[in-house]
């Protein structure tokens, strides 16, 4: 696990931060500070890791499955969180149409961002959104071309 540890970490805080952190005390029956050691960056804490259990519990109570995408990530594996399938009408001529959009859109933001020659947390923020929203697009013209939508 050494070299993820900090970036399951990062994933850890985001979903005990998108659920609240009295929140995800109730739902795990674990106290602020031992959810607060789950995700500390010191080395006195670099070992410890939410319980899967937890993490379960919590992406359940979540906007998003922060710890399952950070997983996903490290493996390769590519997933598809999606409660609303707004792409699925419209054929594979409106997905093209909507994959172009989502491309232009990632290019500019990437453009906003390097400007300066930095890009900052904030931009990769953006950024990361746009590319997922693009991926989104793209599942959404394999499933149009299996037949499967």
């Amino acid at each position: 696990m050494a070299g993820y540890g900090g970036y399951l970490k990062k994933h850890t805080e985001a979903l005990v931060k998108d659920i609240g952190i009295e929140a995800a005390c109730e739902l795990t029956g674990k106290s602020k500070a031992t959810l607060g050691r789950y995700y500390s960056d010191s080395s006195e804490h670099a070992d410890r890791f939410m319980p899967v259990d937890a993490v379960a519990a919590l992406e359940a109570a979540a906007s998003y499955p922060h710890v399952t995408s950070a997983l996903a990530d490290l493996k390769g594996v590519t997933l598809s969180y999606d409660t609303e399938r707004a792409n699925s009408t419209g054929g594979i001529n409106t997905d093209v149409i909507k994959l172009s959009q989502r491309f232009a859109m990632l290019m500019a933001e990437y453009n906003q961002s390097i400007v300066d020659g930095v890009i900052t947390i904030n931009e990769a923020k953006r950024m990361l959104g746009e590319t997922t929203a693009l991926q989104q697009v793209l599942l959404d013209i394999k499933l149009h071309l299996d037949g499967t939508v």
